[in-house]
């Protein structure tokens, strides 16, 4: 049997499409989201889909330790769970702020937490944390967005080089516009529709989440000394 692959974010989005992709393959699978009867409908073999909110270590690890019981140790963590509240500096709700870096942020770093002393035991395993191209560049109206992607951008790099030495791979799959259900965790209707606007005039129209499943796969699957380190995947035509 193939090694364990735990994905968190799992019911929407590039969460259920690595999922899908995953278990195609034959990878045992621990799937965390809020919304279980997302993951379950998947009813996808050799699963386990558990109710976890990232921000809860001790919720995070239990379903975790669970899946090991039974699947062994975690080989692929994947800390996919994250939510885009686009909003202006000056305006945004300071609660909408404090969200995203919950889970954006703490979410990523409990679940590295949760896997890094297996990983370094064992000389062997992969971590993937999800930033975004506003991760690397800014974005107007994204200001906390950014702080957060920007940090999951910088803690990867520092977990990088802390598990390294040890044969454990730390990646960065920062994607560009592609059509999830993140935009709809926005509350401000004039900013979802600048950014409709915007993303159709810069063509991020026919990459799908799919794509970014297939590239995350890839990425894994390659040799344990093979470390894409990161990884910028957009629409071709996404020009911004």
């Amino acid at each position: 049997m193939k090694k364990l692959v735990v994905i968190t974010g799992a019911s929407s989005g590039f969460g259920m499409a690595m999922a899908k992709k995953f278990a195609k393959e034959g990878y045992p699978l621990l799937l965390l989201a809020r919304r279980v009867e997302k993951m379950e409908e998947m009813n996808l073999p050799n699963t386990i889909c558990r109710k976890v909110d990232v921000t809860d270590l001790e919720g995070f690890e239990g379903a975790v330790r669970e899946a090991e019981e039974k699947y062994g140790k975690t080989d692929l963590i994947v800390n996919n769970a994250g939510i885009m509240l686009l909003g202006n500096i000056e305006t945004q709700d300071p609660r909408e702020w404090k969200k995203m870096l919950d889970v954006n942020v703490i979410g990523v770093m409990n679940g590295m937490k949760i896997v890094m002393s297996d990983m370094k035991e064992r000389k062997s395993g992969t971590i993937i944390n999800f930033s975004s191209i506003a991760g690397v560049q800014p974005f107007g109206n994204h200001g906390a967005y950014c702080a957060s992607k920007y940090g999951v951008t910088g803690l990867t790099a520092v977990a990088r080089g802390e598990m390294s030495p040890h044969n454990v791979r730390v990646l960065s799959i920062n994607p560009g516009a592609v059509n999830t259900e993140l935009l709809g965790h926005t509350t401000d209707e004039n900013i979802i529709k600048g950014y409709n606007e915007w993303k159709e005039s810069v063509g991020a129209i026919n990459i799908t989440a799919d794509d970014v499943a297939t590239t995350v796969k890839f990425a894994y699957e390659l040799p344990q000394a093979v470390s894409l380190r990161e990884i910028i995947i957009t629409d071709t035509m996404q020009d911004a």
